[in-house]
């Protein structure tokens, strides 16, 4: 059963539930898939299952840890590719990145419950941004991906839907 946004819940707890359903989704879409069928390439621009999860975990990282003075998870190593972090290196196993979504989503768990919906950070390029912001782009972000995920995992093996059952 998927999580549900609590209908009389506060501003943070309902923003986490929101963000916390769409991350479920982003796990599920990886479900009964190979190694193979996680890593194919399956748009011109090279967009794959796994790819979407490292890039997911990148930005979760970026958005919570360092916006708020946290040291980030990262795996990226030039930071001057902007493809690097959808992109899947030969060395990179499947459990290397679902591994560094759980160490990065643990992290950005963290941060949420220590700050304040309020409470003010530094975005990457310089203006501050507080925590509801930042949980609200997240949640849009997770959520734009897992759309993609979800189309994704159709062409590979017709899966559809948007949340487990």
């Amino acid at each position: 059963m998927s999580k549900r946004v609590p209908f009389t819940g506060d501003e943070k707890e309902s923003l986490q539930a929101s963000l916390d359903r769409h991350r479920d989704v982003v796990l599920w879409k990886l479900e009964g898939l190979d190694d193979e069928q996680l890593r194919r390439r399956m748009t011109p621009s090279g967009t794959s299952l796994l790819g979407l999860v490292k890039h997911l975990a990148y930005v979760e990282s970026g958005w919570f840890l360092e916006t708020f003075g946290r040291p980030p998870v990262k795996v990226v190593q030039d930071p001057d590719d902007p493809e690097e972090d959808l992109r899947i290196e030969p060395h990179e196993s499947t459990e290397d990145v679902l591994g560094y979504y759980r160490r990065a989503r643990a992290a950005a768990d963290q941060v949420i419950a220590e700050v304040e919906v309020t409470d003010e950070g530094t975005a990457w390029f310089g203006d501050a941004v507080s925590m509801r912001w930042v949980l609200i782009h997240m949640i849009e972000e997770t959520a734009r991906h897992a759309g993609h995920m979800d189309i994704l995992r159709e062409l590979i093996d017709g899966a559809a839907g948007d949340h487990p059952e």
